[in-house]
């Protein structure tokens, strides 16, 4: 029997101070950074989403000398550990869920096997699960590898650059996907001691090592490092802002010079008339009526995640728009554009892909998202295994009550969505 969460909101203004998550983009990548240190600095304000919980147990089970490893549907885990095992000696096993084993991982693995690392498919080739053996290093420092899949890959070598025997020279090959990841990855290492260069066409990891960060305050005895809040997470109490008359919502650790790329949904926000400004060491969100557009045209390649967020706050707004940067949806958890177009037909918005003629000069392919919301029966929106369906969806229920299919999938990033919610005046 398929679990089901009814949600509904009869106010028409919203205030509070939201409790955000921290950032599991942050908080995966400071996980690897220390372990390949060798230095157990604490880290505060740790995500407590179930990927960070899962790459934060594994790399402690394998510094206890366990070789067998299930990352279950956490894809980021999946690529940050390979990379990471492909630098370490002995045979380590690494599998996951169904729908892991359906997401490609190939561009990664022909990556490091160009400087010698050892792996093997135990499945179908290019996908999990693998066999990643002890490397057999070759005189060879320079990697390239399809940039168009997905950032994650990059991001994973580059990680373990600066571990290699000569460094890394990582040439990007294709139109790239997702770079304020890369830029994210790029500035935490900075900020733990390595040396990384963006060139022409390719960026450069000297060999070196990673040290615990600087205390931030003089005479502080720990060397502490402080995750900021998820912006990802944050986005979705934006979208819910569209569908009430009043806001005043303080979100805690949100930095206007934020090392992650979806910030973006403060700018995209003020399309809907939601504005914004940074007070308190946190971002205040409020109604305002400037800067409101009827036609949207964005593009997504930078922040993906993002997509399914200002889709539905399209929905909610009745707006029309034209959207492209959408690559990457369709080898998410669930293919996106597909479940996207499945739950928004439930209440009369169509969102489809329109032909390539529409844009024959600039060879991208666009979306477009339009019609009513028609709620006269309460919907029942699958998830699809997919934490971003459920929480995008559940912006819905500012304008009608809605059912949201399996409910707990939000723990993957955000495990205290509902209750957040329900502290803002949701019924849940």
């Amino acid at each position: 029997m398929v679990q089901t969460k009814t949600i509904s909101f009869s106010g028409t203004r919203l205030k509070g101070v939201v409790g955000l998550p921290a950032s599991k983009s942050i908080s995966n990548r400071v996980l690897i950074i220390r372990a390949l240190s060798g230095v157990s600095f604490p880290i505060g304000h740790l995500s407590d989403a179930q990927d960070t919980e899962t790459m934060d147990q594994i790399l402690h089970e394998f510094a206890q000398g366990k070789t067998e490893f299930n990352v279950g549907h956490a894809g980021t885990t999946f690529r940050f550990l390979t990379a990471f095992l492909a630098t370490k000696a002995g045979s380590q096993i690494l599998t996951g869920s169904a729908r892991m084993r359906q997401r490609p991982i190939g561009p990664l693995v022909e990556a490091l096997r160009q400087i010698g690392a050892d792996i093997d498919y135990l499945g179908e080739e290019g996908f999990p699960p693998l066999c990643i053996n002890a490397p057999q290093f070759i005189d060879n420092q320079r990697v390239r590898i399809y940039a168009g899949m997905s950032s994650q890959f990059l991001s994973a070598l580059l990680l373990v650059g600066p571990y290699l025997p000569k460094g890394l020279i990582l040439e990007p090959e294709g139109k790239m996907v997702s770079s304020s990841y890369l830029k994210m990855t790029m500035d935490l290492m900075r900020q733990f001691g390595a040396e990384v260069e963006e060139g022409e066409g390719a960026i450069y990891v000297k060999l070196g090592s990673y040290r615990p960060p600087v205390p931030k305050e003089s005479g502080s005895a720990e060397n502490i490092f402080e995750v900021e809040s998820d912006w990802s997470a944050a986005s979705y109490f934006l979208g819910i802002s569209v569908g009430v008359d009043e806001v005043d919502l303080f979100l805690p650790r949100l930095y206007e010079d934020s090392l992650q790329g979806d910030q973006a949904i403060a700018g995209l926000a003020s399309k809907f008339g939601v504005g914004h400004e940074y007070v308190d060491g946190g971002l205040r969100i409020f109604k305002e009526e400037t800067g409101e557009e009827d036609l949207l045209d964005i593009d997504f390649l930078e922040f993906p995640d993002l997509a399914q967020t200002v889709i539905v706050m399209a929905a909610i707004a009745g707006k029309t728009g034209f959207f492209t940067g959408l690559e990457t949806l369709k080898i998410k958890e669930t293919d996106r554009i597909h479940a996207l177009q499945t739950e928004l037909k439930k209440v009369g918005i169509s969102f489809r892909q329109l032909p390539p003629k529409f844009s024959p000069h600039s060879k991208k392919t666009f979306y477009t998202v339009n019609g009513v919301l028609d709620l006269a029966q309460v919907p029942t929106f699958a998830t699809y295994e997919d934490h971003r369906m459920a929480m995008a969806l559940a912006m819905l229920a500012t304008k009608s009550s809605l059912q949201i299919e399996n409910p707990s999938v939000v723990k993957k990033s955000f495990p205290k969505y509902w209750e957040v919610l329900q502290g803002l005046g949701f019924t849940v």
